[in-house]
């Protein structure tokens, strides 16, 4: 495919996207349909779409509109590229602009300091991150970080670096993290990487393995919203650690037990009506379902979805998160929070409410890692009683 021709690509899957249809099945949908396509073909495309919608308030003001031919219009004139050359309708490219299209200007310096978030969310973002919200937003429209954890169990950092470079995966020691890796060069190379299909790394982002990183020591440890396994991945890292896994929905944990195979972990799951069976615990981990605002840059149409009343609903299943919970650890032991949420409506605000609603424990240690190149945006607390 020309370049050309991927721009009028995404400019059809950007279409589809604004319908209601969710990016991932926009472009499977696309891929599917356009055999033609190479992974490189299908590499760009997907880099457009993704980057429309982390920008899509800016590219829309300097594109002129909403339409994924004005939006990519936008992205073009916000990477300071001709337009012309591209919108030329030769070949399978998009038609060329209209005199209205070509007549059209914003104002650069007031479109790129837009900060790209739907308009109720911008006073929760000031309430949550003070001085630095505008920051934090405009972070958010870059591309993230990609990053892996060394399974310690398989190698050591500079074997598994080694191991990534022989097949093309070049990477630098993370600062967030002793065992995050992030890479520099090859990232599309890594699932097919013997370092990765041996089990020395996993994709895992930086701050999600500093809150691992943080944990008290424990030996019985429960993952009680652990979807695929990262977290329990990594504590079943850790010596010293025997480690459980529940989720409320028991298909999202299908991926725990051949991930555990390669990483040489044992990860005991629990169906919900088992777990006071096995328990009490002496740390249970609530990583739990957020927002994901502090991950935004790597789904970036979530942040145009995000709610209001989802944030209410997420508030309140956040708490009930807790309150199960707490039951389940023993009494020394810890009750840890954690989220992928820039938001304290999320974050501090809930720990607030559990310690009023339950007078017997407090907070030990409350941490944020900041949305940065290094890592997404964290957020932990620890709880014990008394």
């Amino acid at each position: 495919m020309t370049p050309a021709a991927r721009i009028a690509a995404a400019i059809e899957i950007l279409d589809v996207i604004a319908q209601g249809a969710a990016a991932e099945q926009a472009l499977t949908r696309w891929a599917r349909l356009s055999r033609f396509a190479g992974s490189k073909d299908r590499a760009a495309v997907r880099d457009h779409v993704f980057d429309v919608l982390r920008l899509r308030d800016t590219v829309a003001a300097l594109g002129g509109g909403a339409s994924g031919r004005a939006l990519m219009l936008g992205l073009l004139r916000y990477n300071g590229l001709d337009p012309s050359a591209f919108f030329n309708g030769q070949g399978y490219a998009p038609a060329a602009l209209s005199a209205q299209e070509l007549a059209y200007s914003a104002d650069r310096d007031t479109a790129c300091g837009l900060w790209n978030l739907p308009d109720w969310l911008v006073p929760e973002f000031e309430r949550s991150l003070g001085e630095e919200a505008g920051a934090i937003a405009q972070a958010l429209t870059q591309r993230g970080p990609v990053t892996l954890r060394v399974n310690l169990k398989r190698a050591d950092v500079t074997t598994a670096m080694h191991s990534l470079a022989t097949d093309g995966v070049v990477t630098t020691a993370n600062p967030v993290c002793a065992t995050a890796l992030t890479v520099t060069e090859g990232a599309r190379r890594v699932r097919n990487a013997t370092a990765f299909l041996s089990g020395q790394v996993e994709v895992q982002d930086a701050a999600s393995q500093a809150v691992v990183d943080d944990l008290p020591e424990a030996q019985r440890c429960l993952d009680y919203c652990a979807g695929g396994g990262g977290k329990a991945l990594a504590m079943a890292a850790q010596d010293g650690r025997r480690v459980f896994a529940h989720d409320r929905d028991p298909d999202r944990m299908r991926d725990i037990a051949p991930r555990a195979k390669r990483a040489g972990a044992v990860i005991k799951q629990l169906a919900t009506d088992r777990l006071h069976a096995h328990g009490p615990f002496d740390l249970v981990l609530c990583d739990a379902p957020c927002s994901g605002s502090g991950a935004w840059r790597r789904s970036p149409e979530a942040k145009w979805r995000f709610t209001s009343a989802r944030l209410q609903e997420l508030q309140a299943m956040q708490q009930d998160i807790l309150r199960e919970a707490a039951p389940l650890v023993d009494a020394q032991g810890w009750l840890v929070y954690a989220t992928c949420s820039v938001l304290r409506a999320e974050n501090e605000d809930q720990i607030t409410a559990f310690l009023s609603q339950n007078p017997d424990w407090r907070c030990t240690l409350q941490r944020r890692w900041p949305l940065s190149e290094n890592c997404d945006g964290f957020y932990t607390a620890h709880l014990t009683r008394g």
